[in-house]
């Protein structure tokens, strides 16, 4: 019987609460704009009392009526710990800590499978604070028995079912009721298990220059870590890409592969690219995953060397002088031997001298 029993999903939060004084005797609550009324413990009608609120006597347009305090068209000012004390003694009576707020409205319900075909979450909200503790109870609901439900370890307001089986043509039926000290609302939402299906967005993507080819790009991606059985419930991935100066993206769906070459890439441009995933049968597509940039492969430019080219003909010497970057230090460099038509001149005079020489020595 235990199917048969509904599952409630954790307590939580949906408002902005005011934590209480411990030395409060009760709690009271008070809708926005409506009139309060606080009884001054088990006091008879005619005692005469005196209110505080947070250590502060009461203003006076506010109606006292014996032991009572009519506090009217309250907002969210009047919260707070109000004492009430007996005038002949003076002694506090008791202590009324007040929470105004508003009685929740219909959340607002959403179910999504990224792990297909293990299971969903559903989460909700309250479109506004009701500003007092708000809790709800989840029940889920396919072929007429109602479905274990899991509390989610880091969202407050999302709950984890399995899938009882897979291909299922029974609907499912979630069903969420917000409930406070002022009331309760509840909403209903039934869908199909193929209409839910949404991956999350594929991981690690990358964009690398491809070498000598300034119009390529080469993109790869990795499937989604949360889809949990690719070889069976295979992916398909859907490419945009486009360069920074552009507004209009281009388009590239693919199946069953985790990479793509671009090949119509302004060459020296800047491109931003996304992938985004669905199942191939079912579903709809995934978010669009965190974008990577990239620029095409450019061509190094070659370095420029002039050359001057200095002739000395008819015993003036001949030199080469190439430009070339400067030396790290001043320290000067050191010379060739010459060449071409001034070491023929050098040689003929060293010959005249030293036959001179000779004939002196005779």
């Amino acid at each position: 019987m235990a199917n048969l029993v509904t599952s409630l999903c954790c307590v939580v939060l949906a408002a902005v609460v005011v934590a209480y004084p411990r030395n409060a005797d009760r709690i009271q609550y008070g809708r926005i704009g409506s009139d309060v009324t606080m009884q001054c413990g088990s006091l008879d009608n005619d005692a005469s009392v005196s209110w505080k609120m947070n250590g502060t006597y009461v203003k006076a347009q506010h109606s006292l009526e014996g032991p009572r305090l009519i506090l009217t068209n309250v907002s969210l000012n009047h919260t707070g710990l109000y004492t009430c004390f007996q005038k002949q003694d003076d002694d506090k009576h008791e202590a009324i800590f007040l929470q105004i707020g508003i009685p929740p409205l219909e959340p607002t319900i959403t179910c999504r499978s990224n792990t297909y075909p293990q299971g969903f979450y559903c989460s909700w909200h309250q479109q506004h604070s009701t500003y007092i503790n708000t809790t709800f109870d989840v029940e889920v609901q396919h072929n007429q028995r109602s479905l274990e439900v899991k509390k989610d370890l880091f969202h407050k307001n999302r709950c984890h079912v399995r899938f009882p089986e897979v291909f299922s043509s029974f609907p499912y039926k979630v069903n969420v009721t917000a409930i406070n000290a002022l009331g309760k609302a509840s909403a209903t939402k039934t869908f199909e298990e193929s209409s839910i299906v949404k991956p999350d967005p594929p991981e690690r993507v990358t964009a690398t220059p491809i070498r000598f080819n300034p119009r390529r790009l080469e993109v790869s991606w990795h499937s989604p870590a949360t889809w949990p059985d690719i070889d069976n419930f295979p992916l398909k991935y859907f490419l945009r890409y486009r360069p920074l100066i552009r507004e209009q993206w281009q388009h590239v769906e693919l199946s069953d592969t985790t990479s793509h070459n671009i090949t119509d890439a302004y060459a020296g441009k800047e491109y931003i690219i996304q992938v985004a995933a669905k199942d191939t049968e079912i579903g709809t597509w995934s978010d669009w995953s965190v974008a990577v940039h990239a620029t095409p492969w450019i061509e190094e430019p070659v370095p420029v060397v002039s050359t001057t080219e200095v002739e000395f003909h008819t015993g003036i010497m001949t030199a080469e002088t190439k430009t070339s970057p400067m030396p790290c230090s001043n320290a000067p460099q050191k010379a060739e031997p010459p060449v071409g038509g001034a070491a023929t001149v050098i040689t003929f005079f060293s010959r005249l001298l030293l036959g001179m020489l000779l004939l002196l020595l005779m």
